[in-house]
């Protein structure tokens, strides 16, 4: 007999609407062992299926707008969605309608990783996509969370301070983002006193700064979908942003300091 786990438990679900990394290390199987991790029940929605492994990326099919609605639909219709996040939307019409879904389903709690790179440097979205991504997404996501090169895309400008990451900050907020955690993995401070990996998450008005040890490894792959996943789950267990990010990025780096050095290339991090 089938439990339905929304309504038995208090587990809350967690859904991913994300492309699909056969390696292991990033995309769905990353978010899912986030969730997982965290005591959160996992779904999953793939929007393209990758080509990848550890030392790049080598192409991708994309799904259609009807393949991610017919699996998206069924998921709703059973469970109780408390928190979701979108990694790598690679087409303008997927972005589309990834946002009908949640505008229709609603979600108080959803994390917008806006993927346009991987760390190969694989471009995974058009400028088209972007600007449906920012339109459309933006004003729904409880936060977003672009890396350095990300920021410097959306916002337009060259990131080369604190004040220009601010400046990125605003102009995403201006383009309806309410909340920006801007990633620091790229962005070495010269005026900190070591090296670390500062994040700056922009809460309205305000800028609370987060600082981790900075460790100099190539096990970096999955990170910023491990991060968007575990800000996604702490959310879906109740903890406001600024504490979801922080035991978020706790987690992202015990997960790089404990990485067992799989493949030839950015090794997976060590999720559990």
């Amino acid at each position: 007999m089938m439990t339905d786990i929304s309504k038995d438990t208090d587990q809350p679900v967690c859904l991913t609407i994300a492309g699909l990394d056969p390696s292991g290390g990033a995309g769905i199987v990353a978010d899912i062992k986030t969730f997982t991790a965290h005591g959160c029940f996992a779904a999953a929605v793939v929007s393209s299926v990758t080509f990848q492994n550890t030392t790049g990326v080598f192409g991708s099919v994309h799904q259609t707008s009807e393949s991610v609605r017919r699996q998206a639909d069924p998921v709703f219709d059973d469970y109780k969605i408390t928190a979701a996040k979108t990694g790598m939307l690679p087409t303008r019409e997927i972005i589309e309608e990834a946002a009908t879904i949640f505008h229709e389903r609603g979600t108080g709690k959803l994390v917008v990783d806006p993927v346009v790179r991987s760390t190969s440097g694989f471009d995974l979205i058009d400028d088209s996509a972007l600007t449906a991504l920012i339109e459309m997404l933006f004003p729904l996501a409880l936060v977003i969370t672009p890396n350095i090169p990300e920021a410097e895309r959306i916002a337009g400008i060259t990131i080369k301070s604190r004040d220009d990451i601010t400046l990125a900050a605003r102009r995403m907020q201006e383009l309806g983002a309410r909340n920006v955690l801007i990633k620091g993995g790229h962005f070495i401070d010269d005026k900190a006193s070591s090296r670390t990996a500062i994040d700056h998450l922009f809460v309205g008005d305000e800028v609370i700064i987060f600082e981790n040890e900075y460790i100099d490894t190539t096990a970096t792959h999955g990170t910023g979908c491990t991060l968007a996943a575990a800000i996604t789950a702490n959310l879906a267990l109740g903890l406001e942003l600024s504490e979801a990010v922080r035991q978020a990025k706790d987690f992202v780096t015990d997960a790089i300091r404990n990485a067992t050095g799989l493949g030839k290339g950015h090794s997976p991090l060590n999720i559990r």
